[in-house]
């Protein structure tokens, strides 16, 4: 090949190099055009455990759900409107609301709002002391996954446990940002510092924010107080009927669970087992010791019969 020839096919080489940096030129210009036209997109993370104890906290001075009645429909409505505020070019995905709840079977509470539009509510199980269980896991899952199928953007997290850390440098790592929204705390801090220094913004809802959606329950005023009190076998036997139920219902790893603290109970236990028993026996034993031990010795005693 001479000279002549050389410098020809080298022409044409680069002519057809050009060519092809030009048609890749064209096809990246429509690809920013296309991700131009989609709008980002925004969920909420809610850990509703958290959102309780945080409200119920601020606004009745204490975190017992028991004790006050929370409007999930409008406190979750004012977390869509404050999204769509603060992520002014975003469309919202949906709301995710993390709860727990025994054997993982809705409540008639989260049966309503995971019937509200735009919402999922994702159950984690409670165990024999209230405690939720799996929750944190559950977060970590559908942050990880959205941000890893680029469904989001970003997403606001309203929680303050420190298991959540991981949760947000899963979502990050994928290149979505997260925003840890809290509650005011009554006392001290509410959220862990880790969780703090490790999201890309933080936001804190105040009292004036939370307290049209709190509302704290009237104090039971029980018909036949007074009456004379029930005996101590009596409370004893309601103790026990008490405990039928709660072992139908929970089954035999919870107890399991309660069996190691006999004789006494964890605290949210033995709050639940008094409150049923002021329901069925229609009065307060609230000063009653010698009928309150009474009624955990039914209560125990039905259990360990059983195991």
């Amino acid at each position: 090949m001479n000279d002549a020839e050389i410098d020809t096919a080298t022409k044409a080489a680069i002519s057809e190099l050009g060519a092809r940096v030009e048609r890749t030129n064209e096809l990246l210009q429509r690809m920013l055009a296309e991700v131009a036209k989609t709008p980002s997109t925004h969920a909420i993370f809610v850990d509703a455990g958290y959102v309780y104890a945080a409200a119920g906290l601020l606004v009745t001075g204490t975190e017992d759900r028991r004790s006050f009645d929370l409007d999930a429909e409008g406190l979750i409505e004012a977390f869509i409107d404050k999204a769509r505020t603060i992520f002014a070019d975003s469309r919202l995905l949906r709301v995710y609301w993390y709860d727990g709840a025994r054997r993982r079977i809705h409540t008639p509470e989260q049966q309503s709002i995971a019937e509200l539009p735009d919402v999922k509510v994702r159950l984690g199980n409670l165990n024999a002391n209230n405690q939720q269980k799996g929750v944190d896991s559950l977060i970590r899952t559908d942050l990880e996954s959205l941000a890893r199928h680029r469904a989001i953007s970003d997403a606001a997290l309203v929680g303050g446990d420190e298991d959540l850390v991981s949760a947000v440098e899963a979502a990050q790592g994928y290149g979505a940002r997260v925003h840890l929204w809290g509650i005011e705390a009554a006392d001290g801090g509410n959220q862990a510092e880790p969780l703090l220094w490790e999201v890309d913004s933080q936001r804190t809802f105040d009292l004036d924010f939370c307290r049209p959606y709190i509302t704290r329950r009237a104090v039971t005023v029980y018909e036949n107080e007074g009456a004379p009190p029930p005996s101590r076998d009596e409370v004893r036997f309601v103790g026990a009927q008490i405990a039928a139920t709660w072992l139908g219902e929970r089954g035999r790893d919870a107890l399991a669970e309660l069996l190691p603290g006999h004789p006494y109970l964890p605290g949210p236990v033995d709050q639940d087992l008094l409150i049923e028993a002021e329901r069925v026996l229609q009065r307060s034993l609230r000063g009653h010791a010698v009928l309150r031990r009474a009624l955990r010795d039914g209560f125990w005693q039905h259990l360990q019969a059983q195991y």
